[in-house]
């Protein structure tokens, strides 16, 4: 439920920039990137430190959970000051760097620049999310993301279009609203944790006893899955740069494909951290066969989930394409897109469910790297490039090709789940 929430309120944004017409959303989709890169960082590393937390949930050790989150925070924190100054001092560069089209290259720098404080406030966020979800507190991430849709939502309508007397921002009225939604989430969590003593809460010295050993523990196991959504979140960066060299209707309709997929993608995630919490708790005690179990049914469950959702993304996506401001050409390329995502969907789906849950709940993080970056190096790059720069492909082949890459990774995480390497116990000894 919270990752629906977390999608819809990225939707329900591109709705109201879509309302604008095309360039608008063409701007925000190149704007976006550097926050989706930032985001895999994150989500890569966060997932990473997800494994000891679920596993010391497991074992009953909430001393070392809050040691843990206090040098997540730290991690994290380091590298929003870092995204924080490049995106304020530099917006333009960063814009250069993903599309070539004048049209949209002011209004995605603007974006940039004032949505750059999201950096600071999700680098707190994200880590005490995952540790909520990881001691089995998911109703408090959920109620959190829905004040924050709900804030999002409300100020996109005021400055987006300038309703209640505010003045018309446009694309820059979309980046100061999710700033604002971003750090009202971000205080509703302190108070939650803090202010109402929840079972992570301590006091300031508890979260940063970590020691260097204890660090590189950790640190073993995240920087594999930093690096690979990081990696992979530059790959798809990349097809991003490809896609923002055709023209503004194609990498429009690329945009809103995405957008609209994601608010079912997102189940993929979610599966994955359910995997990663439920499954990574009956390591950490010690259940090694009862944890593989588990795993196998989960990804039946994504599989399920795949076809079924799939199904309902074809089904409402006219409806839903017709929301935006887009010429006749740019719908229906939107349709054909669409059509291709839902047709894949369980396969990405279950790729996920193996890389962000399965193979990281019981630190098999390198392996999961391996297969996921490749996949979008060796295939999924190469393949935007050629058909976009060379062969000159109608915008939906051009997506089909990049979607061989789910088809290839399918198989190699397949073996990997059955060969059971993944199922260890990482905590044991701290």
């Amino acid at each position: 439920m919270q990752s629906l929430i977390g999608s819809s309120l990225n939707l329900i944004d591109n709705l109201m920039v879509g309302r604008l017409g095309e360039t608008e959303l063409a701007a925000v989709g190149v704007g976006i990137v550097p926050f989706h890169i930032f985001w895999m960082f994150m989500f890569g590393f966060t997932g990473g430190t997800a494994t000891f937390m679920s596993q010391f949930w497991g074992a009953g050790d909430v001393a070392n959970i809050r040691k843990t989150l206090g040098f997540a925070v730290s991690v994290c924190l380091s590298a929003g000051l870092i995204f924080f100054f490049l995106g304020m001092l530099f917006p333009g560069h960063i814009v250069n760097i993903f599309t070539n089209l004048e049209g949209i290259k002011p209004l995605a720098t603007e974006y940039i620049r004032i949505g750059s404080f999201c950096f600071l406030f999700l680098s707190v966020t994200v880590p005490f999310t995952f540790c909520l979800r990881s001691t089995q507190q998911t109703k408090i991430p959920l109620y959190t993301s829905a004040f924050a849709m709900c804030a999002n939502t409300f100020l996109n309508y005021v400055l987006i279009f300038g309703n209640f007397g505010a003045p018309r921002m446009g694309v820059a009225g979309a980046a100061l609203a999710t700033v604002v939604a971003r750090a009202l989430e971000m205080l509703l969590i302190f108070f939650i944790v803090f202010y109402r003593k929840n079972i992570i809460s301590g006091k300031l010295r508890e979260y940063f006893k970590w020691t260097g050993e204890f660090a590189r523990k950790v640190l073993s196991n995240a920087i594999p899955t930093t690096m690979n959504e990081t990696i992979w979140g530059i790959g798809l960066a990349m097809c991003t740069a490809a896609y923002a060299r055709m023209s503004e209707t194609e990498f429009a309709a690329i945009q809103a494909g995405r957008v609209i997929e994601n608010l079912f993608i997102m189940a993929a995630f979610s599966i994955g951290d359910a995997a990663l919490i439920l499954v990574g708790q009956r390591l950490g005690a010690g259940e090694l066969d009862y944890g593989y179990a588990l795993a196998k049914k989960l990804l039946k469950v994504s599989v399920t989930l795949g076809v079924v959702f799939g199904i309902a993304l074809i089904a409402v996506s006219r409806p839903i394409i017709s929301v935006f401001n887009f010429s006749p050409e740019c719908k229906q390329y939107t349709f054909y897109i669409l059509i291709i995502y839902g047709i894949s969907m369980w396969v990405v789906l279950f790729n996920c469910a193996i890389v962000v849950g399965v193979l990281r709940a019981g630190g098999d993080t390198r392996a999961a790297m391996l297969i996921d970056c490749s996949g979008m190096w060796l295939i999924a790059v190469p393949a935007a490039f050629i058909t976009t720069q060379l062969l000159h492909f109608p915008v939906y082949f051009v997506v089909l090709c990049v979607e061989v890459e789910e088809a290839v990774k399918f198989a190699f995480l397949f073996n990997r789940f059955r060969s059971k390497k993944w199922v260890k116990n990482v905590v044991d000894g701290l």
